[in-house]
């Protein structure tokens, strides 16, 4: 099963590398890791799409919590969210290909971004399986491609967001991450009830 985690870290030194050893540790895959600048000034989001088993969803979620500048973790695979991912694809082209590239690129809602004598660059941005659709016609076709580069996934929860977990530490006057983990696991087990 894929869980999907965003977590808002503090943008400093050696935070990826504190995520990407917890995984490590715990013996689970990490499919997808985006990381960007967040709303706020000096923190940063990851967006971590793991495969794991569907009770391992809370213990994850609690690790992540305790690492050392992370600030707030939340499980969004299941709830309603908006999901998109960037892929550069870059493809041989002859003049006799390129009207059939630039229709490709049409049906998909996607770009051409750069023109070179030999090919050319799409930009398409969706859902993955909309890319791996993309892909997937041009290998099929006697289009070559020469080079595919690919963000993870970004996720974002649909409409007005306020984290539960934040909420309840506030409520419950949370000071340190093992009262903060204690709340996750009672909000986790509310929550599947």
């Amino acid at each position: 099963m894929l869980h999907t985690f965003v977590a808002l870290v503090e943008d400093k030194p050696g935070v990826l590398t504190r995520v990407a050893s917890l995984f490590r540790r715990l013996n689970i895959n990490i499919v997808s890791l985006t990381v960007g600048r967040s709303e706020k000034q000096g923190t940063s989001r990851m967006t971590i799409v793991s495969e794991a088993s569907p009770t391992a969803g809370h213990r994850i979620m609690a690790s992540l919590y305790k690492l050392e500048n992370v600030l707030q973790v939340d499980d969004i695979g299941q709830y309603s969210s908006v999901s998109r991912e960037l892929a550069l694809i870059k493809v041989a082209a002859t003049p006799q290909t390129r009207s059939h590239i630039f229709e490709l690129a049409e049906v998909f809602r996607a770009r051409i971004v750069d023109l070179a004598p030999e090919s050319l660059m799409i930009e398409i941005t969706g859902v993955e399986s909309k890319i791996e659709g993309l892909l997937q016609v041009l290998n099929e076709s006697e289009d070559r491609i020469l080079e595919v580069s690919r963000t993870g996934r970004m996720v974002m929860r649909r409409g007005e967001h306020t984290s539960r977990v934040l909420d309840a530490m506030r409520v419950a006057g949370v000071e340190t991450k093992d009262e903060a983990e204690e709340e996750i696991v009672e909000i986790a087990a509310e929550e599947q009830v």
